[in-house]
């Protein structure tokens, strides 16, 4: 399981599509890192990876959204619902 903890838009908008890489950490090991986006979908969807958002106090899990016309694209998921915790994280 990661963590995701810093974000990085692409110049050319500033919604969940626009995310073009992401910094992230590993509990436990502390082992931290960053990743494209393509990557990090490719974590998610094929290595069946764990990832996630928290303020310290309410954590939600991460998902893919496949959505034509736009490419994959990361975006939080909590009871139920798509959510915008990943644009309310610091930029890089």
């Amino acid at each position: 399981m990661v963590y995701l903890t810093r974000i990085h838009m692409s110049p050319s908008g500033r919604g969940h599509e626009h995310i073009s890489r992401v910094e992230w950490k590993q509990p436990g090991t502390g082992k931290s890192g960053e990743s494209t986006l393509a990557e990090m979908v490719a974590f998610i969807e094929q290595q069946k990876g764990e990832v996630k958002v928290t303020d310290g106090r309410n954590t939600v899990e991460v998902g893919v959204v496949r959505q034509a016309p736009l490419a994959p694209h990361l975006r939080t998921h909590a009871d139920g619902k798509w959510t915008d915790n990943l644009l309310a994280l610091p930029r890089f």
